[in-house]
C-alpha cells in the first residue's frame, strides 16, 4: 500500500471528509481492520485565504509548496491537495515535488467521461467558476462547461467561506444552491459539479435530478485506487 499525502485545512471541515472516505473506502476494499497509510498537513486557512482575496496566488502556492515538499519528505508517495480552489497553483506546488500530484480536476472528468457526461454544471467559490485554471480543463476534455450568473457566483462564494468552511448548515442556502442547479438543467446541463470540497455538506444527489459529482467523494475514491495500484 502507497502512503497518501494529504495537503488540507482548506478548511478542515472537508479534510475531515477526505481522511475518513479514505478509510473507509480502504476498509471496504480490503476488509479486516485495514486502514490507508496517510501522511496529513493542514494549514491554517486564514493565511490561504488572504492570499486568495489579495490575488496573491504565488505566495499561496509557496506556502503550500513547502508543506507538500514536507509531506514527501515524511513518506507520501503522492499528493492530494484537499481542496479544487488551490488546484490553481499545482503547477507551482510541483515544483516542489518529486512525487506525482492526484489533480481532482483529472479525477472528476474521469468520472464525467465513464458517465458520458457533455455539459456540465460547475459549482464552486468564485475563483473555480469564473478562472480558467479549473473549466480549461474541462473544455479540453471536450465538455461544454455551464456556470451561474454573476451575483449567483457571489452568493454561492458567501456561503462556501462563511457558512460551510464554518460547518454550518443553512436551509436557505441550500435551496438557493438547489434552485441555481435546476436553473443548470433548464440550461441544458446532465450532471453537476460540486467543485468545491465544502458543498457536499450541503448538496447531495438526492437534490438534484442529474447525476451530481462530489469532487471530494471522487477525489478520495482515486486516492484509494492510487495507493492500491501496483
Amino acid at each position: 500500500m502507497k502512503t497518501i499525502g494529504l495537503l488540507g485545512g482548506m478548511s478542515w471541515e472537508s479534510t475531515v471528509t477526505y481522511y475518513t472516505r479514505i478509510n473507509e473506502l480502504m476498509n471496504e476494499t480490503l476488509g479486516g481492520l485495514h486502514s490507508a497509510k496517510i501522511k496529513l498537513a493542514s494549514v491554517d486557512f486564514e493565511e490561504i485565504e488572504r492570499c486568495q482575496a489579495a490575488n496573491e496566488w504565488e505566495k499561496s502556492g509557496e506556502i503550500l509548496g513547502k508543506e507538500a515538499q514536507r509531506l514527501e519528505q515524511a513518506g507520501a508517495d503522492f499528493l492530494v491537495i484537499c481542496t479544487n480552489t488551490m488546484h490553481k497553483v499545482v503547477p507551482q506546488i510541483a515544483d516542489y515535488l518529486t512525487i506525482p500530484i492526484l489533480h481532482i480536476a483529472d479525477a472528476t472528468i474521469a468520472e464525467l467521461q465513464v458517465k458520458g457526461i457533455k455539459k456540465v454544471a460547475l459549482l464552486g467559490t468564485k475563483y473555480t467558476m469564473t478562472q480558467d485554471f479549473y473549466k480549461k480543463r474541462l473544455i479540453n476534455s471536450g465538455m461544454e462547461v455551464w456556470i451561474p450568473n454573476e451575483a449567483e457566483i457571489d452568493t454561492m462564494n458567501q456561503i462556501i467561506f462563511e457558512e460551510l468552511c464554518h460547518g454550518k448548515i443553512v436551509s436557505e442556502s441550500k435551496a438557493m444552491f438547489v434552485s441555481v442547479i435546476e436553473e443548470a438543467i433548464a440550461a441544458g446541463a446532465e450532471g453537476v459539479i460540486l467543485g468545491c470540497t465544502e458543498i457536499g455538506l450541503l448538496i447531495q444527489q438526492a437534490d438534484a435530478a442529474i447525476p451530481v459529482f462530489d469532487t471530494t467523494e471522487i477525489h478520495s475514491q482515486k486516492a484509494v485506487e492510487q495507493a492500491l495500484a501496483e
